[in-house]
């Protein structure tokens, strides 16, 4: 199996063996990748809990004065070379943030215990980290993620390159992230690392309600060999009655269908609602399964299991209190009727005991079935509009632009000021790469790739204004000139 390089004419490696990927990919379905060393008593365990750890810092035109001229760098770069701006002062400790997983985890199995944790770092984070030379980040989390006494502990979950919103991502460009990130992660942790890589986590849990973007959404994770994709709870519902779930620790399968009748589904795993980084650092999944038991499914009883997302690095509670907090969960869990499990592990623990994905309710995301109700399947997008149009103007509370961590949140309305932008480059991407056909190893493929994804960050999107728009909107500007002049 051939390893990838991780740089390539000074950018990460984000393009050109998707062959290769989608074949290693396949290669490691048929075959549980967590079950053989998992030594958790399935049979015995009440209940489970598993946490998961965003980690993210995005690439910005700061390393220089002049906007138009200055190196694209990591955010992190930045608070480093300025520590008395704001809480810029938190970058050595969000260094230590992104590598102490590789050290809390051989810790505890050197002790004989049984820690699990996932991990999500986005492309961009990966890129900055390396460009600023903190490759003691990488050799902690490629001893847990690549030896094989540690790397059963810790789960890898995918994510867009460049911690991109679904809802509001074009498709085709949404697609590019989610295997750039696998090129880039492959990369720097191998093949085999990546083909362990079984679910997804959408950045700002921002999943799409528009049938036709839930259904590419579905699509693309299917394509790219994913399992499962993490969701919130309140961003789904129940087809048959457009309520909410009612067993959220089980796993469900999110079933989207397009306004042409196509059908896409995958697993999904449920994380509640809740104040997600106090409740991780605090290790409240593992306190609130303690107070459950077995439910059944399919004919059988299982444990359920509590899963919890949150940032990594962000806020005092998960700077400060994580690590001890972490450690002592992990110790009292350990061989417990409530054991700390991953969701990949869980899932194949229940694929031993012979149930199937189709065990799983069904759930698709929130507002569809005002839709199905009304619409004529595989009517087509014209009339989906229509009806879209219809149920906006009868019910203001009515809206297909995603749900994600905060309901007060649009990822859509009320960024004109750098979609506007965004939505040119990524139309010029598709008329000057995709469409005509360009090698994705071509290196001009590649340098306007890496520019197309770093424009379409979440951040410059979630701030609104300021000098993180006038940052996005320069990344953009830069991307045009690349797509004007050397295509």
């Amino acid at each position: 199996m051939n390893e990838l390089l991780e740089t390539i004419d000074q950018r990460p490696n984000l393009s050109g063996a998707e062959a290769q990927i989608v074949a290693a990919q396949r290669a490691s379905r048929a075959r549980p990748v967590f079950l053989p060393d998992s030594r958790i008593d399935f049979g015995r365990a009440k209940s489970a809990f598993a946490i998961a750890l965003h980690m993210h810092q995005p690439l910005i035109p700061a390393g220089g004065g002049d906007l138009r001229t200055a190196e694209i760098v990591s955010n992190l770069k930045y608070m480093m070379d300025h520590p008395g701006i704001g809480d810029n002062h938190n970058a050595s400790v969000f260094h230590w943030c992104y590598k102490r997983i590789g050290e809390f985890v051989p810790q505890l199995i050197d002790e004989g215990k049984q820690p699990r944790v996932m991990l999500e770092y986005s492309g961009t984070l990966f890129h900055g980290l390396r460009q600023m030379g903190l490759n003691d980040v990488f050799d902690a989390l490629k001893r847990v993620t690549c030896e094989p006494r540690y790397r059963h502990a810790v789960e890898w979950l995918g994510a867009p390159w460049g911690h991109a919103v679904a809802p509001s991502t074009p498709v085709q460009d949404y697609r590019l992230h989610v295997t750039a990130w696998q090129h880039h992660f492959a990369s720097i942790f191998g093949m085999e690392a990546l083909m362990r890589v079984r679910g997804f986590s959408p950045s700002e849990m921002a999943l799409p309600n528009h049938p036709d973007t839930a259904y590419e959404f579905v699509k693309t994770l299917k394509d790219c060999g994913y399992l499962w994709v993490i969701v919130q709870e309140h961003t789904v519902e129940r087809p048959e009655n457009g309520g909410g779930l009612e067993r959220k620790h089980l796993p469900h399968r999110l079933v989207c269908r397009n306004s042409r009748g196509e059908e896409a589904s995958i697993i999904a795993i449920i994380k509640t609602q809740g104040s997600d980084t106090k409740l991780v650092a605090q290790m409240q999944p593992y306190y609130e399964a303690k107070s459950l038991a077995r439910w059944e499914l399919a004919g059988r009883q299982v444990p359920p299991l509590v899963t919890q997302i949150a940032d990594g690095e962000n806020g005092g509670v998960m700077m400060n209190e994580f690590p001890s907090k972490f450690m002592e969960g992990m110790r009292e869990a350990t061989g417990s009727e409530t054991p700390a499990m991953n969701a990949t592990e869980y899932l194949e623990h229940l694929f031993a005991l012979g149930i199937k994905e189709s065990d799983f309710p069904a759930i698709q995301p929130i507002c569809q079935k005002k839709i199905w109700d009304r619409f004529a399947a595989g009517a087509g997008p014209e009339k989906m509009a229509e009806l879209v149009g219809q149920l906006k103007k009868e019910d203001h509370r009515f809206h297909v632009d995603g749900g994600s961590w905060t309901n007060d949140i649009s990822w859509v309305r009320g960024y004109d000021n750098v979609l506007g932008p965004m939505e040119r480059v990524s139309s010029l991407f598709y008329e000057k790469v995709l469409k005509p056909g360009i090698r994705h190893d071509d290196p001009r493929f590649r340098n306007a790739l890496f520019h197309l994804l770093c424009s379409q960050t979440s951040c410059y999107r979630y701030w609104g204004q300021g000098l993180w728009t006038d940052y996005g909107r320069e990344i953009c500007r830069r991307a045009e000139e690349i797509l004007t002049h050397d295509f």
